[in-house]
């Protein structure tokens, strides 16, 4: 494919953009109402420049240069968003700034651990929160479970979907997505990061979301596999699949805030007919879900683990702790029928400090239907290999300011007192031999340390 000389975007003087943007020297100072209208395209004033409308040819943002998304930017077939690494990417709350890649087009955001991309609010730090701003979008071309294999994303942002498992649409790596998931309308909000009908040639590696306003990374359908991934403060879900995901993971944690969260996975294979194809079925290794157990935080807080509408998946070696209810639940039929039938397996996890498998009191689970569910999740979460209810030993999970994920030098984690799964020999999967996302200190491959340094836990 031919594609249109690249767009480099340096800082030219004297482009038209509203004074309001910029502030001495042209250093971001947060938010400005603009004095004239905006156009298309990307249009630099000193170093900030405002990205608006849609892009076919191929672009780029430098690290020397500040980005201001004003609504819906869409990249579309063919183009190529590139961003430098040290890139930092503001989206607009006046117009609900989201970043969309369409089927067809890429983004290659290639971040360091010393220079992360950052994609965040344009408010003042100190006064930014959830949904402040769209978010990120990344529409692909592999399969669904959708009639028809295709489907439309929330609030507009394009079509996504197709029958080529092996599409990419680009990297990411080493990004940073805060204080998105703009609400359109009740029920209607965006994810931090979306992967829509995404390839597995995708690649996602070192990639965190935090203060989402909906789920903080969500797989619609596709391929795409994802490694080394933080979730942290998401208000609903932190890690969400639907439609037919059948990708991988390894090295995911996702940590709560008590002031607004839901469940640490909610999994899904679809909701219109739990048995649709392709099924809903990722393998998981290696992951860490932090509820938020004190009440004093707030109430908020759900299930670790939500398996439910027909999926089926392969989850190994995780830790589920804090959460106010259940550490795993399962529910709808079709859902048991895979963890029954072997569709739907759960390995070598530690539960701790959750309300329990056996259900909780008050208002959750009340009629007889949920009662029989409660215990056969009980029966399939207790027959499961290697699942104890068992303090994993972590050294500061639940510190909101500086927490911290590592297994005490005894944890069951990483003593082999409780025997780890090992992954798939594939190119995908490292090789471990710890229970959750973070190894012992002093690990020599360093699978202690890589959430730390490009990581940020700052709430506002």
């Amino acid at each position: 494919m031919t594609r249109g000389p690249i767009r480099r975007i340096r800082r030219p003087a004297g482009r038209a953009l509203a004074a309001a943007v910029l502030a001495a020297a042209g250093t971001w100072s947060g938010p400005a109402v603009f004095t004239q209208e905006i156009a298309d395209g990307v249009n630099c004033a000193a170093s900030v420049c405002t990205v608006k409308g849609s892009f076919t040819r191929d672009v780029e943002f430098e690290a020397a240069n500040e980005y201001r998304l004003i609504g819906a930017v869409f990249i579309e077939e063919p183009a190529v968003l590139e961003i430098e690494a040290g890139t930092t990417i503001y989206g607009d709350s006046a117009t609900n700034g989201t970043l969309i890649i369409a089927r067809g087009a890429e983004i290659r955001a290639r971040g360091t651990a010393g220079a992360p991309i950052v994609m965040t609010s344009d408010q003042l730090a100190g006064s930014r929160a959830r949904g402040d701003w769209g978010g990120l979008i990344i529409n692909g071309r592999a399969p669904l479970n959708i009639a028809g294999g295709e489907a439309e994303g929330e609030g507009d942002t394009g079509t996504y979907g197709g029958d080529d498992p092996n599409d990419s649409s680009g990297i990411l790596r080493y990004v940073r997505v805060e204080f998105a998931g703009t609400e359109f309308s009740p029920d209607n909000e965006l994810n931090g990061i979306a992967f829509q009908g995404v390839g597995r040639r995708t690649e996602v590696d070192h990639v965190m979301v935090k203060f989402n306003k909906d789920d903080g990374v969500e797989f619609f359908g596709g391929t795409v596999e994802a490694k080394h991934v933080v979730c942290f403060g998401i208000a609903d879900d932190s890690f969400d699949w639907t439609d037919g995901w059948t990708g991988k993971g390894q090295f995911w944690i996702a940590m709560q805030s008590g002031d607004d969260a839901d469940n640490g996975f909610e999994s899904d294979n679809n909701g219109d007919n739990n048995n649709l194809t392709p099924r809903s079925n990722p393998t998981i290794y290696n992951v860490t879900l932090i509820g938020a157990p004190d009440t004093d935080q707030g109430n908020e807080s759900d299930v670790g683990m939500l398996l439910r509408e027909g999926t089926a998946g392969t989850i190994r070696n995780f830790i589920v702790m804090g959460f106010k209810e259940d550490a795993i639940d399962i529910d709808h039929d079709a859902t048991f029928t895979q963890a029954l039938e072997g569709g739907l397996t759960l390995a070598s996890g530690l539960l701790w400090n959750n309300c329990s498998v056996d259900g909780c009191t008050g208002e959750y689970r009340m009629d007889e239907d949920d009662v029989a569910a409660m215990m056969t999740t009980r029966r399939i979460v207790t027959d499961s290999p290697y699942v104890f209810v068992m303090n994993p030993e972590l050294a500061d999970p639940f510190n909101l300011d500086d927490p911290d994920f590592t297994p005490a030098e005894r944890s069951p984690a990483v003593t082999g007192y409780v025997r780890a799964a090992y992954p798939p020999h594939d190119g995908f999967f490292e090789m471990t031999d710890f229970i959750g996302a973070v190894g012992p200190a002093g690990d020599a491959d360093g699978h202690d340390t890589w959430w730390t340094g490009w990581t940020d836990f700052s709430r506002n």
